[in-house]
């Protein structure tokens, strides 16, 4: 399983969101319908399942589903 589906199973588990909405351009706020809590949540699950910390200023950066995979591969996860 590559990054990339990694990553949109846990969104797709952790927002309780379909497939077809979990692509890359989605907005957590705007299009998948995310609070601050949800997004809380979400990066303490990533924190957890890829062995990394998110800084706030860090998380401030991340506002769609692609920003989420260009930061772990920032982080060198693969």
């Amino acid at each position: 399983m590559t990054l990339e589906e990694r990553v949109m199973e846990l969104i797709i588990e952790q927002l309780d969101i379909t497939r077809e909405e979990c692509v890359p351009e989605a907005s957590f706020l705007d299009d998948l319908g995310a609070d601050s809590l949800d997004l809380w949540e979400l990066i303490m699950e990533m924190e957890e399942t890829f062995n990394l910390d998110v800084d706030e200023e860090e998380l401030q950066k991340i506002r769609t589903v692609q920003d989420v995979i260009d930061f772990l591969k920032s982080k060198g996860v693969s």
